[in-house]
């Protein structure tokens, strides 16, 4: 299963941008949903999540500025970014977990690149 994520784009310091994830062929509602970036040289890193009852969390770095949200019936999980910063400039890749037994699957889309000038 492939994740098939947009949104991804250049954008000035200080500007928005909302990255979309579509889930096609999961039961997505049990789906964690997890946003990664990865930077030049940098480890991925886990950006913001949300569980399949709605819970979020967020790294550090992006709190009140970055929002994640579900729309179960689109099968799509979205990541809003707001007052964006040069060091936010990364590919961002979603992900889509489940460790229920007997209905585990992890995966990943193929990326969205993400620049933001100064």
């Amino acid at each position: 299963v492939q994740l098939v994520e947009s949104g991804g784009g250049l954008v000035q310091a200080g500007g928005s941008l909302r990255l979309s994830c579509v889930a096609p062929g999961i039961i997505f509602s049990i789906a964690t949903l997890g946003w990664y970036r990865q930077a030049p040289g940098k480890q991925r890193e886990l950006v913001a999540s949300i569980t399949g009852d709605g819970s979020t969390n967020y790294v550090d770095a992006v709190k009140g500025r970055f929002t994640v949200s579900r729309d179960n019936g689109k099968r799509t999980v979205y990541l809003q970014m707001n007052s964006l910063k040069p060091e936010d400039t990364a590919v961002y890749y979603c992900n889509a977990l489940s460790r229920r037994v007997g209905l585990a699957y992890d995966y990943w889309g193929q990326g969205t690149q993400v620049t933001v000038s100064s």
